[in-house]
């Protein structure tokens, strides 16, 4: 992704930005993570994606992530501010959504830079509401992934078990009690 517009800082992703991998690059590195990252997405069909304002504060949205030729995209009308906001810097966070604070749900969470998807994976999704809509209603993006976490809480035993990945470190899980 290029350097950002207007006001609010120039970045060129992030430094690293050329070690950020696809959502099939978690497939191979940590399957279990993905498996259970996206049966938790699946479930929900939402997520909640956090970005950053013009002036530096976060903003959380809801998104419809898909999975297309191993990368994870989501969608967003090109005039919100969302889309403003990764255009701008493309920094991001997902968090998959829970039903509630003891439902048991994991939790997928995301980090790196999204960027524009090609026509060939914005033209891949059939299923995504985009798929009826040109590109100057409806902006795609592509997920690269610099970490990915997944947190499984077993309420019955109390207790937590982290599964993470990223490019660098590679795949780890902890397990420990909870509260």
């Amino acid at each position: 992704m290029a350097t950002s517009r207007g006001s609010g800082g120039t970045v060129a992703c992030v430094a690293g930005a050329a070690s950020l991998l696809d959502w099939r690059d978690v497939e191979r590195g940590a399957p279990l993570l993905a498996r259970l990252g996206m049966a938790r997405v699946a479930a929900a069909r939402v997520a909640m994606l956090g970005t950053l304002r013009r002036d530096g504060s976060p903003r959380i949205s809801p998104v419809e992530p898909f999975i297309v030729d191993g990368q994870l995209l989501f969608d967003a009308m090109t005039w919100s501010e969302k889309a403003h906001d990764l255009c701008r810097d493309p920094r991001y966070v997902l968090h998959s959504v829970v039903a509630g604070p003891d439902s048991g749900e994991g939790e997928l969470k995301l980090d790196g830079c999204a960027a524009p998807a090609g026509p060939d994976l914005r033209g891949a999704a059939a299923d995504a509401w985009w798929s009826s809509h040109p590109p100057e209603q409806a902006i795609v993006f592509a997920l690269r992934i610099g970490a990915a976490v997944f947190v499984a809480w077993d309420t019955d035993a109390g207790v937590m078990t982290v599964h993470r990945w990223s490019p660098r470190g590679g795949y780890s899980r902890t397990a420990r009690t909870y509260p």
